[in-house]
């Protein structure tokens, strides 16, 4: 078996926002010479713009490395209670990179006016519809929440199938084309899954973001799960898409939330050549 050396030291601290919005993995570039440390900020906010968050280890779920045959779960075991925001780590090898992250749950609750907002901010049309069904719209929005993001990056020019892989993720956005091995402006189908399923007819949000700004579109998922949209290869990307549950015979709860995103991008130090296995 292919030896393959990897130094991980992470500095990772989490609290989730009381009332968050999009929550994505942004790496200081995205293509990377092997060897070269690569620092991964934990970043949440608005319009692909946010803040790094701080919070404690028990925030961590699951926090994994996948490259090449490799899946790496170690990396929380390296997060320390002292106050961070970031993940670094190095390759030693030319690969293509997945990191994931999937956070514990935490809870929010909100009047009736600013969860009804939310949820048309977020599309939500199946806890709207069903709060007036039921007549709970003047109720107060009680909810668990949670994180399931991932950021795919380029070390070197080997370039390999694992941007495509299904991961432990509950909300699993999966590009079904390598990310770097785009040629000027063509078409990217991403596949949306939640707990191995498709997540069909559901609101899911394209962001880029480039020097002079960012630009989103909306899209409705197919039968299959997907969306379908034109990716070139400038600037930062991201897919971003929340799925809420109703929760019956909670008593804290009526309302599961999962967040979720996958980032990837063009901005590095050197030009990547394509040499796929």
């Amino acid at each position: 078996m292919k030896f393959r050396t990897v130094f991980l030291c992470c500095i990772l601290i989490f609290v989730l926002p009381a009332l968050a919005h999009e929550f994505w993995l942004e790496p200081q570039q995205y293509i990377f010479s092997r060897g070269e440390e690569i620092n991964i900020r934990f970043k949440v906010g608005e319009q692909f713009h946010g803040d790094n968050w701080k919070g404690s280890r028990e925030k961590i779920n699951d926090l994994r490395l996948y490259y090449g045959d490799v899946m790496d779960s170690s990396l929380s075991s390296g997060i320390t209670d002292e106050k961070g925001d970031s993940l670094q780590f190095s390759l030693f090898e030319e690969t293509t990179v997945m990191v994931c992250f999937n956070s514990t749950n935490n809870f929010i609750e909100l009047d009736s006016a600013k969860f009804t907002e939310y949820l048309k901010e977020d599309g939500l049309t199946n806890a709207l519809e069903y709060r007036k069904e039921h007549n709970e719209t003047d109720s107060m929005g009680r909810e668990y929440y949670q994180r399931s993001v991932k950021t795919i990056v380029q070390v070197g020019a080997n370039k390999t199938d694992v941007y495509k892989k299904q991961t432990s993720l509950p909300l699993d956005i999966i590009p079904l084309a390598h990310p770097y091995m785009v040629h000027g402006k063509q078409k990217m189908n991403v596949k949306v899954l939640f707990h191995n399923e498709p997540l069909i007819n559901h609101k899911i949000v394209v962001w880029h973001k480039m020097a002079d700004g960012v630009t989103d579109s909306s899209y409705t998922s197919n039968a299959n799960g997907e969306i379908s949209f034109i990716v070139d290869p400038a600037g930062e990307w991201m897919v971003s898409c929340v799925n809420m549950i109703r929760l019956e015979n909670d008593a804290k709860a009526q309302w599961q939330s999962y967040w979720g995103s996958c980032t990837w991008g063009y901005t590095g130090r050197h030009v990547v050549t394509d040499r796929s296995r």
